[in-house]
């Protein structure tokens, strides 16, 4: 969603809190506001389908036992207000240096395993009240459950590889010999030529889970601005490994001990990266068309 600035953010934040706003400011695409009561929050605004989704999401997310999720404090049509939680420094608690942050690490990795254990209906699934057009980052999603029985990697293809390379050639981000290499290896994919790995039931996703998403501070790690939706729990996990979340090691090692991953994950993590490569593909071009056709080649 978009920046949040000035007298509009102050009061949005006003309406959906019923108190007085002290400060505002802005922080890239969010503002941050201090109530009059010293309560720190975070306003965002954007389109009224993105503010719905983010507002199931976070509502969906926030399990008992699972990672920190940011409260949800109010919403309306175009705005969303939440609690302010820590800004990644590497304080006490966070990831940083020493036993702390160790802890951290293994404390988030264990309460990842408990929120995908949560599940989903079907491979997916939208947030409980979520829009089925939602978004991830500044592209669309599109959350259809799955019909019964439908495979994880045939859901996969159909709703989380393909429709990324036809946006992405649209806007100029792949070329249409890169998209027929994407395409010819989806029928890889599903025709069984690839070690996909065992069928599991559908997991509770952030569904956008890059380090930039997980914040560290003294309170642990928060998860925020999710694309939640049922999924395979291997894709939150490839995703946070894309673009190097600290002590990813220990984050996965505690994962593992608390919800056993099947044999041969390392293999996969190039296919459950092909989706969040496909759609930085479509927002951003560069080189990210080019490092999802790698993915694709080494399976």
């Amino acid at each position: 969603m978009s920046a949040s600035g000035g007298e509009a953010a102050r009061a949005a934040v006003a309406r959906l809190t019923g108190r007085d706003v002290l400060r505002a400011r802005p922080l890239g695409a969010v503002t941050r506001c201090t109530l009059d009561d010293g309560t720190e929050v975070i306003a965002k605004t954007g389109d009224p389908t993105a503010v719905a989704a983010e507002a199931a999401g976070l509502r969906w997310l926030a399990v008992a036992e699972g990672p920190g999720v940011p409260t949800l404090l109010g919403v309306e049509e175009s705005w969303l207000v939440s609690e302010a939680v820590g800004e990644g420094s590497a304080g006490e608690g966070s990831a940083g240096e020493g036993s702390a942050g160790t802890d951290a690490a293994e404390t988030f990795g264990r309460r990842l395993a408990a929120l995908h254990a949560t599940g989903a209906p079907a491979f997916g699934a939208p947030p409980p009240g979520g829009p089925a057009d939602a978004w991830i980052g500044g592209a669309p999603m599109r959350n259809d459950p799955a019909p019964a029985g439908t495979r994880w990697i045939d859901w996969y293809v159909e709703a989380r590889v393909l429709p990324y390379v036809r946006l992405a050639v649209d806007r100029g981000g792949m070329s249409t010999s890169q998209a027929a290499q994407i395409e010819d290896g989806c029928r890889r994919l599903t025709g069984g030529d690839v070690d996909v790995g065992p069928e599991e039931r559908p997991g509770r996703l952030h569904g956008d889970l890059w380090t930039g998403n997980v914040l560290w501070g003294s309170g642990g790690a928060w998860v925020i601005d999710p694309a939640a939706h049922g999924g395979h729990r291997e894709t939150d996990l490839a995703m946070l490994a894309l673009f190097g979340c600290p002590r990813l090691d220990t984050v996965l090692a505690a994962y593992d001990e608390a919800a056993p991953l099947a044999d041969g994950r390392r293999d996969r993590i190039a296919l459950h990266q092909l989706f969040p490569l496909l759609v930085h593909a479509a927002l951003f071009g560069g080189g990210y068309g080019s490092s999802a056709c790698e993915r694709m080649s080494s399976l």
